[in-house]
């Protein structure tokens, strides 16, 4: 392949990951075509995309972006699956197409520079909570302490206030209510 082919194979690699700082690496060596297909189908309905790289331009590709770290990971037949909401997702769904799909391969990502190498790593991120997962996380654990001092602070008040309706319900029937004391 001459050089000017290679360079415009890379400048398309860049322009596909411009935006992507996070992604799962797999191989669909083995898969049939059809199921391949199914494949694409079905992550493209997620905005999820799959592209097959040729590893040593990939690399070259990625270099000075938080793609690199995915370099060492890049042996033999390798696709990168990038897109979607976040990593997380694209990670939640490979793992779940591996159950119809035996035969695809996972070996990795990366998500904020830290790699998560092959089955296993890839599982582990799947189920790490995504940014709006883990975004409502954090405003159930500020809110938790107001949500908990405002039940202290009603909790007398709606005592005093069945005291009360208590009282007011006696005296509309006409009952006598005696002092305590």
């Amino acid at each position: 392949m001459s050089k000017t082919v290679k360079s415009m194979i890379i400048r398309d690699y860049k322009e596909r990951i411009k935006d992507t700082t996070d992604a799962t690496l797999i191989s669909i060596r083995g898969v049939k075509s059809n199921d391949a297909n199914k494949i694409r189908g079905t992550l493209r309905k997620k905005n999820i995309r799959v592209t097959v790289v040729q590893n040593a331009l990939a690399r070259k590709a990625f270099e000075g972006t938080g793609l690199a770290n995915l370099g060492p990971l890049m042996k033999g037949s390798s696709a990168l699956a990038y897109g979607g909401n976040s990593v997380v997702e694209v990670a939640r769904e490979i793992v779940k197409l591996l159950e119809e799909f035996p035969t695809l391969e996972l070996k990795g990502a990366v998500l904020d520079g830290q790699v998560f190498e092959g089955a296993k790593g890839l599982k582990e991120l799947s189920k790490y909570p995504t940014r709006e997962e883990g975004l409502s996380q954090i405003v159930t654990l500020v809110l938790s302490p107001a949500r908990n001092l405002m039940a202290q602070i009603k909790g007398p008040g709606s005592g005093v206030a069945g005291l009360i309706r208590a009282i007011e319900t006696r005296l509309e029937k006409g009952e006598e209510i005696k002092k305590v004391g």
